[in-house]
This record gives C-alpha cells, sequence and structure tokens, in this order.
C-alpha cells in the first residue's frame, strides 16, 4: 500500500512538472513564475522550503531531547518570527523594490541595489559555497525512516529523490515546484497532525505523557525531574539561541526571501502572511512539540557502540511501533518535505550561479534562451554534488563535511539579513558596510568550523556562532555606514522611487 501510494505521489510530481514547461521558457517565468504566483501557492512554498527532514528527523529529535517539551517554543518562534514578521517586515517591500530593479535573486538584488557588480558576484560567490552543503543536509534523516518502512539502502533513497526532483524542476521550473510545494504542504499539514496523535496514544495519551515526562531527569546533564515538562526547559539560553537562528535567519536566507520576488501582487501579501503563518504553527509547532517526548522512546536503539546518543534516530525509534499505513504516511511526509526544500535550494543556486555570476561576467550577451538552458545545467550539478556529498557523509567519517552543513546557514543568514533588512528600508547604507558584513559573517562561521576549541564556551557551537554573526550585522551596518561613502543622491531617489506611488 504504501508503495503504491509513494509511485501515485512521484507520477503526480513528475505530471506537474511536464505540465508546468510553459511557464519556464524564459528566465523570469523559470526562476520566479513569471512574478504571477497567488498567495497560496507562495505560501506553501515558503513553508515547504523552511521545513524539511532536518527539521522534522534531526531537529526535532536533538532538540526535543535536550530541552524536553520547551522545544515547542523553536515551532512557535518559526511561525512568529520566521513567518508572519519576515512576510510583514519583507513581504512587501521586497517585492516592490526587487521588481523595480529588474532583480531575480539576491546576489542581482545587492547589485542593483548599490551598483556594485563585484557586491554581486561576492554574494552569488557565498550563495554557492554555502548552498551545496545545507543541500546535502536535507538527505540526512531519510535513511532510517525508508529504512524502516522498505528495507531500502540509503543510498538508493538519495539517488532516487535526487533524480525525480531534478526531474520536475528542470521541466516545471519555479511554478512547477511552487504547485508540487502546495501538494507536499498539505500533505505535511495533515500528516503531522496525525503522526502527533498517533505517537501520543502509544504513551496512554497527552496527559499522561506529560506526566511521564515530568518524571524523567537526567543527572548527567544537570536537569531535574519535572524540567523537561516545565515550560522553559531546562537551558533557556541555548533555546533561546536555537529560536533566534531557525527563525530570524530565515530572513537572510537567498531561497527563503525569493519567494516574496515571486508574488503576484502587493494584495496577495496579507493573504499569505495569514497563510503561511499558520502552517508553520501547525508543522514546525508539531514537529518539535512531537520531538519533545522524545525521551519517553528511550532505548538501546539511540545510542552507538560508544554510547552517545544518535539524535538522527530518535524520531524514527519514536515511529517505529506504529502501523505500517502511518509510518508509510510518515516517509511521504519526510520525503515531501526534503524534496520540496530541495528543489528551492537548487534553482535558488543555479539561478545565483548563472545570473550572478557567469552572465556579463564571463558569458557576454547571454541571451534568455541560454541563461535558462544553462540553469538547467547546473541543477543537475548542484543536485548531482550534494547526493555525492551525502553519500560520502554516510559511508566515512568525514566531519568536515557535517562542520559545513552546520555553519551554511549562519553564514549566508549573517552575511545577508541586515544588509537585504536595512537596504529595503533606508537610503543611508553604504556598499562598504555590506563588504564588511560579508567578509565578517563568512570569516567567523569558517573559522568556527576550523579552530572551534579556540572559540569562548558560549560561540563553540555552530548554532550560537551563527546568532552571533546575524546580530553582528545589525550592528556592523550603520556603524559602518555612519563613516562611509554613501551612494549618489539621485541614484537613491530612483531606486526608492518604488515605494512613493
Amino acid at each position: 500500500m504504501t508503495l503504491v501510494a509513494l509511485i501515485l505521489y512521484f507520477a503526480v510530481l513528475l505530471g506537474i512538472g511536464f505540465y508546468c514547461r510553459k511557464h519556464s521558457t524564459d528566465v523570469n517565468g523559470f526562476v520566479l513564475g513569471g512574478r504571477s504566483v497567488g498567495p497560496w501557492l507562495t505560501a506553501f512554498a515558503y513553508g515547504t522550503s523552511y521545513f524539511s527532514a532536518v527539521i522534522f528527523v534531526g531537529y526535532a529529535g536533538q532538540f526535543g531531547w535536550r530541552y524536553g517539551l520547551s522545544s515547542s517554543w523553536i515551532g512557535v518562534g518559526n511561525a512568529i518570527i520566521g513567518s508572519l514578521l519576515a512576510w510583514v517586515i519583507l513581504g512587501k517591500r521586497t517585492r516592490v523594490m526587487s521588481q523595480h530593479l529588474n532583480s531575480s535573486t539576491m546576489p542581482e538584488f545587492f547589485g542593483a541595489r548599490f551598483d556594485s557588480n563585484a557586491l554581486k558576484i561576492c554574494a552569488s560567490v557565498i550563495v554557492f559555497v554555502f548552498m551545496i552543503p545545507y543541500t546535502a543536509s536535507l538527505y540526512n534523516g531519510l535513511s532510517r525512516l525508508f529504512g524502516m518502512a522498505f528495507s531500502i539502502d540509503y543510498s538508493a533513497c538519495i539517488i532516487l529523490m535526487a533524480v525525480l526532483t531534478a526531474i520536475y524542476v528542470i521541466a516545471g521550473g519555479y511554478m512547477a515546484t511552487a504547485i508540487n510545494d502546495f501538494i507536499q504542504g498539505i500533505i505535511m499539514l495533515f500528516g503531522i497532525v496525525i503522526i502527533i496523535i498517533a505517537v501520543l496514544k502509544t504513551q496512554g495519551g497527552l496527559v499522561e505523557a506529560v506526566n511521564k515526562m515530568a518524571l524523567i531527569e537526567d543527572a548527567g546533564a544537570g536537569v531535574a525531574k519535572g524540567e523537561f515538562a516545565s515550560v522553559f526547559g531546562p537551558d533557556v539560553i541555548g533555546l533561546t539561541f536555537v529560536v533566534l537562528l531557525t527563525s530570524l535567519g530565515t530572513w537572510g536566507l537567498p531561497q527563503m526571501v525569493q519567494k516574496f520576488y515571486a508574488i503576484r501582487d502587493e494584495k496577495s501579501i496579507l493573504k499569505g502572511t495569514i497563510v503561511s503563518t499558520i502552517f508553520a504553527l501547525i508543522v514546525a509547532g508539531g514537529c518539535y512539540f512531537m520531538g519533545g517526548f522524545g525521551r519517553l522512546f528511550d532505548g538501546p536503539a539511540l545510542y552507538n557502540a560508544e554510547g552517545k546518543i544518535i539524535y538522527d534516530a530518535i524520531v524514527p525509534e519514536m515511529l517505529s511501533t506504529l502501523s505500517p499505513a502511518l509510518i508509510g504516511l510518515v516517509v511521504i511526509l519526510v520525503l515531501s518535505a526534503s524534496m520540496s526544500t530541495l528543489s528551492s535550494l537548487v534553482i535558488t543556486s543555479s539561478s545565483t550561479l548563472t545570473i550572478d555570476f557567469l552572465k556579463d561576467n564571463f558569458i557576454k550577451n547571454m541571451s534568455d534562451r541560454k541563461q535558462v538552458r544553462c540553469i538547467r545545467v547546473f541543477i543537475v550539478v548542484f543536485i548531482a554534488i550534494s547526493a555525492v556529498i551525502a553519500l560520502i557523509q554516510y559511508s566515512s567519517s568525514v566531519t568536515f563535511i557535517a562542520q559545513l552543513m552546520g555553519v551554511s546557514w549562519g553564514a549566508m543568514a549573517g552575511a545577508f539579513l541586515a544588509p537585504f533588512l536595512y537596504s529595503l528600508y533606508g537610503k543611508w547604507v553604504s556598499r562598504a558596510s555590506c563588504w564588511v558584513c560579508f567578509i565578517f559573517s563568512t570569516t567567523l562561521m569558517l573559522a568556527n568550523m576550523i579552530i572551534r576549541p579556540y572559540f569562548p564556551e558560549l560561540f563553540q557551537s555552530p548554532i550560537n556562532c551563527g546568532v552571533l554573526a546575524m546580530v553582528a550585522g545589525f550592528v556592523i551596518v550603520p556603524v559602518v555606514s555612519a563613516f562611509t561613502k554613501k551612494q549618489d543622491k539621485n541614484r537613491l531617489e530612483q531606486i526608492f522611487e518604488c515605494y512613493y506611488n
């Protein structure tokens, strides 16, 4: 039954991809869906790009284990800060200014906003370097779920997911991705609710499960009874850093912000805001809430030979006792979450490399048709590289890759968030401040990966260090702008006139 559902699911995805080929004949259509995507599709595309198997399997298990039921605050933060406030503060202005500047990507926006081709190239390099390991991380968590449901080798899972995603993205571009995201989002919404109910039922219901959590202690971590079931959990500071990185960080991620470029009009922003927030509250809130009960399923399967906890094994262990039908639903849910995010990342990466790096810099007079063809080629390249990285990480003890995945989010969000947000609202932002922010954040996160033991204890964690990079950007941009050359006033008036109409 599960296999039949998967085959039907894959057939629908591919069918939509080929159906949307008519929308992907030029760059604007392939990358942004002709800037005519409605609020529902945009909201679901935003949400499904936000939440993947990394959230459902990795983060939900890891942070649920560390913080107990208080990990639910991460989902609440994702909904309020990462969705609601992101749409309210960034949505309309991003849509209006990006169209006014005729920019299709975040690097192209920086290049046009600050009249700097070098800034555009630098931003595209940052996306290129840090997006691939982030893309590879999407495959994490699928191995145990597929093994539990079908006894399928992880390598086969990776190859299948990569090939199917490549086909429908190459065929239909952004519009195919948006429509498929809507379908995948529906699966995620209903799936997470059903799975939470089923998991709690195995523990005697919600009240009984909470009571059991209140009895758990972890002497090794200094956590007393009751703390895993308390409102703010055993580590408020650590929880706050996770909320900030996973919520505020989305404001600076190219694949998230690009959704605002593609929405049909400013009127669609309000409806998209509501839908996106509700989606995030249910999906993210549900994932972390469920993960908060992970310690109730403690057992030998959660530990490696050295006795260390395997965080990616927590959620699969929670689900292993469910019926075959529900396990099949989980597999489709996690696969949907991963494929939707993967498609968004590869479109962002390939379009950035083509439009911002190759076009005009290395290939002159690049026609629309050539750009689309080049983007499609890079989609294959990006998916292939990410799949190879995932396979290498799975079959070897290469820790470098895993560390680089951890710093990807912090590096991109730290580099782009403050310059992008300030430049939407303020004429005072200088080109130099963007350069300093780019260099500071990427250098900080790479240093965290290479010489982590030398960092202060609080910032040895890539999560905490990523928050530091983001917060520092809000200080760096105004301080550097105050002492560096501003843009020409007439040019600034031309840029900001789009808000006056």
